[in-house]
């Protein structure tokens, strides 16, 4: 009688051990799969960062035409610049945000100066709600001694399921580091 209390005793200890061990194997991969996804938005906001540092003519709101600059100081959804080293080709590199087919909030990219070419630089994991782009002293006046640069906030969520959902408020500034004082 005592074996089979203490032999019963022993299931009922391994099963709520093993439950909880599978709870953390859940917990693991989850968080996992949301750094993933995390990565992937630190990712695109750093190369878009660094392009928008290298470059120059900075233009807020919309397609600029050749040499135009605009500051934007109340924010808009879209940023054009000059890349560094474009050679030939003097064409724009536009970031935008807007929803794609499903209706997921991306950011996009676009290398030739316009919207048609865009794709998106963000996955589909990350539902970004709003990106505002600020860009303040692109524009040249007398004794202008402001140095170009644009601030991007972005306001969204990270994951694919609504259980294992982060919200996220990303903001990072970027400075022309070409000297335009």
């Amino acid at each position: 009688m005592e074996m089979i209390v203490a032999v019963g005793l022993f299931a009922v200890v391994m099963m709520v051990s093993i439950g909880a061990l599978l709870s953390l194997v859940e917990a693991n991969r989850r968080a996992q799969a949301l750094q993933s996804v995390m990565n992937n938005l630190n990712v695109a906001v750093d190369g878009m960062v660094r392009a928008i540092r290298e470059g120059s003519g900075y233009y807020c709101g919309g397609v600029p035409s050749a040499g135009d600059t605009r500051d934007c100081t109340e924010g808009e959804n879209m940023v054009a610049f000059v890349p560094f080293n474009t050679g030939d080709d003097p064409s724009p590199w536009l970031y935008w945000f807007d929803e794609d087919e499903n209706g997921v909030g991306r950011l996009y990219k676009s290398e030739d100066g316009t919207q048609l070419g865009g794709l998106p630089i963000t996955s589909p994991e990350v539902s970004i709600e709003s990106v505002t782009f600020y860009v303040i002293g692109s524009t040249r006046g007398s004794g202008d001694l402001i140095q170009p640069k644009v601030t991007v906030v972005i306001k969204g969520t990270a994951g694919r399921k609504i259980t294992s959902r982060t919200t996220f408020h990303v903001q990072a500034t970027a400075v022309q580091r070409v000297l335009d004082l």
